[in-house]
């Protein structure tokens, strides 16, 4: 069903039409009130249509109300200001939303109405190198993103650019022959932990033996051309760090299909030949790169992209240049979105551009967004890091939160049982880390804290789940049979408090649109975290049980737990029946 500002849209542009016969297609903005006093919705258009017609705002305003077709939606209409117009919804036309909500699986957002392909890349860790607190934001942004598109009905493909090639590679396979040859032949075991102590004892060799360095340029030649034993080590050094990686996506949730950097190898000398066909390709100090038109360094000389290094390796820009084909070309995305920290934003500007230069991207066609993000800092607003000065590995941080998320449980209820309260610890542990992430536009940075993000109370993810588990506790404590109920009765909008969480509810399917087109999770929170607060209003002003009302706001209940249920689990916050 179109959501409800859809609707106000098209009765708006009725009406101007109507009243202004010469605007074929009037320029009609509607948003959300910000304050109950101006209604649900605000017209704005008016200032911008007077240069149009050649009148006073406030009369462009009254033109149009003569001829708005307000039933069923509107109950009032207001003229304010220079010509703004203040729309209320009629609270029989909110009653009759949630009924439709009630039996619609997307839960009023707007059915896809044909089918796209979204492709986001996210997480991205790099192998043989522990993942830490900075991949945490777009392990969970991209994560949320995708489950926000794959709710309204996108094939979502959600892919790891792991970096699993190059260099360092050549590096650590030397080292670990010279050291450890028996880890390489798979006589011997080893964890993901050893791995990063070799390859930081291979980068000292690296930098400080240069035997050891023709030694490791030599190892990533044999591995670039195929040989069967290089090929070997690299696969089992590959599985080690996968298995690491996926005891974290596991904890988190997850899912992601592995396209590393290595997928795109075989596709580098026809990218580059192809680039070179084209006319794109300027060789500079020997090495092969692509100009693009405003894009200089900090000298304010022409900055390259570099698809080709002068001794013939490949790189980042050459692997991207080669990717955002692929997944343009054989993948078929119609929208590309890369989740990443905001110091790529200028490398992802050129890639996008040079991409659009060699012909692989149409942006009439495909839309590509990179989605850029803070730093996550400490409770003392410095970078994250551990009290020996180390990064923050992610594994540890997320187990000291389900861990400190049990003591607080254990706290608060002494008599729950330890396996409930095991399971309710790490539903809420990685639930907080998430909320506490998301709920924070991610251009920013954020500093991560235990004792704020495991508050009951505030923007949090344990008081979203505890008014999800409020909800429940209505529905169970009367016994409320919501199967037969969605037959045999209907919500009937009374009194201001319902009205006001019936409007909060009709808005879900606009956060969704809202989140989609800005890619922004923290529309979503906010507008859950006002869910919970509206909810909390009605269940202080509006008795269910021994209510006259008491079937229709049961059924009231029943809408804000599916679209609190469904919201949360976008977030990735798994929701629980007790708390």
């Amino acid at each position: 069903m179109p959501t409800v500002i859809e609707t106000l849209h098209f009765l708006f542009k009725s009406a101007t039409q109507a009243a202004f016969p010469s605007l074929s297609e009037p320029s009609i903005e509607i948003t959300q009130s910000t304050s109950d006093k101006f209604g649900d919705y605000q017209f704005n258009s008016a200032m911008k249509l007077s240069k149009l017609v050649q009148a006073p705002p406030r009369q462009i305003a009254e033109t149009i109300l003569k001829h708005l077709q307000k039933e069923p939606v509107i109950s009032k209409v207001e003229i304010a200001g220079p010509g703004f117009i203040n729309i209320t919804i009629d609270p029989s036309y909110l009653s009759n939303r949630m009924n439709e909500l009630l039996h619609d699986p997307l839960l009023g957002a707007k059915k896809l109405e044909a089918p796209s392909r979204v492709i986001i890349d996210f997480s991205a860790p790099n192998t043989a190198k522990e993942m830490h607190v900075g991949h945490l934001r777009s392990t969970i942004i991209g994560d949320c993103l995708a489950r926000v598109f794959e709710f309204s009905g996108y094939d979502v493909l959600r892919l790891n650019h792991i970096g699993d090639w190059g260099t360092a590679f050549g590096m650590l396979i030397a080292y670990m022959k010279k050291h450890v040859p028996q880890v390489l032949t798979g006589s011997q075991a080893t964890t993901l932990q050893e791995l990063v102590q070799w390859y930081r004892a291979s980068k000292h060799d690296f930098d400080h033996d240069p035997e050891f360095k023709k030694n490791s340029q030599l190892e990533v030649v044999s591995l670039q051309s195929g040989d069967p034993e290089s090929l070997k080590a690299w696969n089992i050094i590959c599985d080690i760090s996968r298995k690491a990686y996926q005891e974290i996506y596991d904890l988190l949730d997850i899912k992601l299909i592995e396209r590393g950097e290595s997928f795109y190898n075989p596709m580098l000398a026809d990218t580059v030949a192809e680039l070179e066909s084209k006319g794109l390709v300027q060789v500079s100090d020997g090495a092969k790169c692509i100009f693009l038109d405003g894009f200089v360094n900090r000298e304010g000389e022409p900055l390259p992209l570099m698809v080709q290094k002068s001794d013939g390796a490949y790189n980042y820009d050459t692997t991207d240049m080669a990717a955002i084909k692929h997944r343009i070309q054989t993948e078929h995305g119609n929208r590309l979105i890369y989740v990443t920290d905001a110091g790529q934003g200028k490398h992802f500007e050129m890639i996008f551009k040079a991409a659009e230069k060699a012909g692989y991207l149409d942006p009439s066609k495909t839309k590509v967004d990179h989605v850029p993000f803070g730093l996550v800092l400490g409770p003392d607003g410095k970078k994250f890091k551990t009290r020996s000065g180390e990064t923050e590995r992610l594994i540890d941080l997320i187990y000291a939160a389900v861990n400190e998320s049990e003591k607080i449980i254990e706290k608060r209820s002494p008599e729950m049982d330890s396996k409930e309260r095991k399971e309710l610890a790490h539903a809420l542990g990685i639930g907080a880390i998430k909320y506490a992430d998301l709920s924070c536009n991610r251009t920013g940075d954020y500093s991560f804290s235990y004792e704020r993000m495991l508050r009951f109370e505030g923007n949090t993810a344990a008081f979203l789940m505890y008014s999800y588990v409020r909800v429940e506790g209505i529905k169970r404590k009367m016994q409320a049979d919501i199967a037969t109920l969605l037959k045999t009765d209907k919500v009937q909008i009374g009194n201001e408090t319902e009205k006001t969480l019936a409007m909060h509810l009709a808005q879900f399917g606009e956060t969704i649109q809202a989140v989609e087109r800005e890619l922004l999770p923290n529309r979503l929170t906010d507008y859950l975290y006002g869910l919970a607060e509206k909810f909390n209003a009605f269940y202080r002003d509006c008795p269910v049980e021994g209510s006259v009302e008491k079937n229709s706001r049961l059924l009231l209940c029943e809408a804000v737990a599916l679209v609190m249920k469904q919201g949360l689990s976008m977030l990735g916050v798994k929701t629980v029946e007790k708390m």
